[in-house]
């Protein structure tokens, strides 16, 4: 596959992309050849729709329209161009809470050709000290209240500049004294727009880069043919902007579709449902742990403003779909998607809604199940999820390329059933999947069968090595306020799993938690539960109905 020449000066972003023979098969969607997503987003939708629409709205009510906005981003673009000298292709890291200064950072270092490395919050110095390694960078752009744990990374020759603070070397200061009348540096539609690092559940994080097109393919195939956003749309959510899953909900897909995004700081359960009361949001996405929160609490707030639902990070039980439906009228639209595709690949809405699983094929991408092999299995029989379309896994400078890449088809490491009518069962992460006395079990079928338990908030379901049986079924719960944590609760679960699942799947010890262990995006960390370094599920700490310490 030939590329087109590049836009970037400082090409380290396309030097370092695996060779092309290791990249998946892509079939890009139809386009030109040059093209910034960010004037797509941002100048293109003005030109449809005006300059006076709400692009971001804030929790306290300030509003950013179109025209705002554009004048701030190109601003911003213009002091990474001029005093900071930020040439195209640099990478250039943006860390902060979710704002709409942020959400401007981010399209600036889009229209100035740079390449965005957008990391969360709340990750540490050794973290970013990782990252900012891997992706060679040398730039960032920091909310000033984050500026301390980024300096702490120590990274050589880092140069921050913070935003939103009082220095005289503030961002947004030094943004007024530039022109507004910014020209967008013409890059290729596969020059590298952002990296986007895993969440990394174990080992050195794995960096995914993705082009300008496929910023834009994302909103092409899920957003417009799944979700399908109105101009008139709100969009709302939880997973931060360094999470891909934020980036699209929460930045991409409403600009594309010329709607508003409310921007949250904080955005959990109980802010999520005043904030959906207060402001009309109307399009929300979020983790089903957050849907079933919401639930709890759910009674005393107007959420009839909300149109459409968006669940994905995790499998989506059938009981939590169910009793949302039940408390809103809205049928949740569930999806996978991966930090090395961009955003969902497999969704249903609607009348194709078929709860329980997670749907097919979004308009522009394949699936098939293989087997480790990477030979199809028949329908009905459980294997890996392979996909393949408009984006593609493409590491920077990492052998776990050929691992995620085989034969055309990125491996997500998911295992799933197609059932016969075409629709994609989860089952859980391959490496999840417990084999007892030969049994194979899912612990997400467990989890599922134990979150419809009304005493249980969250569930995690692992295996635990036995001499006899090869694993056992461990279950680590966290139980509503107020219900005892002991042996007649355990039971009590167990006998309720056993009414709803085979006999071989009931746990056969069960961990009250105060939490479960989760990554900043809110994946559950299942490892850890396993891990005998964390005292939860080894031989002597997991007794039936014991709480951790």
């Amino acid at each position: 596959m030939e590329l087109t020449p590049s836009a970037h000066v400082d090409t380290f972003a396309r030097d370092h992309l695996p060779p092309v023979a290791q990249w998946p098969k892509i079939t890009p969607l139809p386009g030109p050849d040059r093209l910034n997503c960010g004037v797509e987003l941002l100048d293109r939708t003005m030109e449809r729709l005006g300059s006076a629409r709400p692009a971001f709205r804030t929790g306290d009510g300030s509003v950013w329209s179109y025209g705002e906005l554009r004048e701030r981003v190109d601003r911003i673009a213009g002091v990474l161009r001029g005093p900071l000298g930020v040439v195209p292709g640099n990478r250039v890291l943006l860390r902060g809470p979710t704002t709409p200064s942020l959400a401007a950072c981010w399209l600036a270092v889009m229209k100035a050709g740079a390449v965005a490395v957008t990391v969360l919050d709340a990750q540490r110095p050794g973290e970013l000290a990782a990252i900012c390694s891997i992706a060679a960078v040398r730039h960032a752009l920091c909310d000033a209240r984050s500026v301390t744990g980024l300096a702490a990374a120590g990274v050589p020759g880092l140069r921050i500049t913070p935003y939103g603070g009082d220095s005289p070397d503030d961002l947004l200061r030094l943004a007024r004294g530039v022109s507004d009348d910014f020209s967008a540096v013409d890059t290729a539609a596969d020059d590298v727009a952002l990296i986007a690092f895993t969440s990394g559940t174990t080992g050195r994080p794995k960096a995914c880069a993705h082009f300008h097109r496929d910023v834009l393919a994302v909103a092409d195939t899920f957003s417009a043919q799944v979700l399908r956003p109105e101009p008139d749309d709100l969009f709302a959510g939880s997973p931060p902007l360094g999470f891909t899953f934020g980036l699209g909900g929460l930045v991409v897909f409403p600009l594309r579709a010329g709607a508003s995004a409310l921007l949250l700081e904080r955005a959990g359960p109980r802010e999520l449902l005043p904030a959906i009361d207060r402001h009309g949001v109307s399009v929300l996405f979020t983790a089903p742990t957050a849907y079933r929160g919401m639930l709890a609490d759910a009674a005393p707030y107007r959420l009839g403003s909300l149109r459409r639902c968006v669940s994905a990070g995790e499998n989506l039980p059938e009981d939590t779909w169910r009793r949302w439906r039940e408390r809103t009228g809205i049928r949740i639209i569930n999806g996978i998607g991966a930090t090395e595709l961009l955003h969902i690949f497999i969704s249903a809405a609607d009348d194709a809604i078929r709860p329980g699983t997670t749907g097919v094929p979004v308009p522009g991408w394949q699936a098939r199940i293989v087997d480790e092999r990477g030979r199809p299995v028949p329908d009905g029989m459980p294997g890996l999820l392979a996909v393949r379309g408009p984006v593609g896994c493409r590491y920077l400078d990492d052998p776990r390329q050929r691992d995620y890449v085989r034969d055309g088809w990125n491996l997500t490491g998911d295992s799933y059933v197609r059932e016969p009518d075409g629709y994609f069962r989860y089952l859980s992460r391959a490496d999840d999947m417990i084999i007892s006395s030969g049994y194979n079990i899912a612990g997400p079928e467990v989890e599922e069968a134990l979150l419809s338990h009304p005493d249980v908030t969250e569930a995690a379901v692992v295996g635990r090595p036995d001499p006899l049986r090869g694993q056992v079924v461990v279950a680590h719960v966290v139980l509503r306020e107020g219900v005892p944590a002991g042996e007649a609760t355990a039971e009590a679960l167990i006998t309720s799993v056993r009414e709803r699942l085979s006999p071989y799947k009931c746990p056969r010890e069960v961990v009250f938690a105060r939490s479960l262990p989760r990554t900043g995006t809110g994946k559950l960390q299942r490892y850890r539960l396993r891990s005998p370094a964390d005292g939860a599920g080894s031989p002597g700490r997991a007794a039936r109905g014991q709480a951790l310490q």
